[in-house]
């Protein structure tokens, strides 16, 4: 029997709406990780579904799960989206693009800007190893919340 080869997770360090930077491996520390990449704040998918993550966070706070959203956007932009939304998760700028081309969510061209964030879900587990992956190229679709909660149990 051959042994199951886990995908490591590329360990990052992003600002967050304070420009303060995090590392992915310190946010793992606490349990698994739920990585939310997003297109653009204030676009109205991307607000539908941090909102809805926003009301279901008791959810995830029951799971341990460490939820961090990551777009493109400016961490000045990001603040005033979280502030805007009462989002009551991490937010990280990926404004130089790296960590959304590591895991392969970036769109070449989205609506004529270059470089903008697929919107994507992964579990990382304590270990860095990637349990769930998910990446949309429709930016209107959403992630299916209900394998993720799977996972994440």
């Amino acid at each position: 029997m051959t042994p199951i080869t886990k995908t490591i997770a590329t360990n990052f360090t992003l600002q967050d709406t304070n420009g303060e930077k995090v590392e992915l491996k310190e946010l793992t520390k606490d349990g698994k990780v739920l990585l939310l990449f997003f297109p653009l704040a204030f676009s109205n998918t991307c607000t539908d579904e941090l909102c809805q993550i926003r009301d279901n966070m008791k959810m995830y706070n029951s799971l341990d799960a460490n939820v961090v959203g990551i777009s493109v956007d400016s961490f000045f932009t990001l603040k005033e989206f979280k502030k805007a939304n009462n989002l009551n998760f991490t937010l990280l700028s990926d404004f130089n693009k790296v960590v959304s081309q590591s895991y392969d969510c970036l769109y070449e061209d989205f609506y004529g800007m270059k470089g903008v964030s697929k919107r994507g879900a992964f579990v990382i587990n304590r270990d860095m190893e990637i349990e769930y992956a998910e990446v949309l190229d429709d930016a209107s679709d959403l992630p299916d919340f209900k394998s993720i909660s799977q996972v994440l149990k």
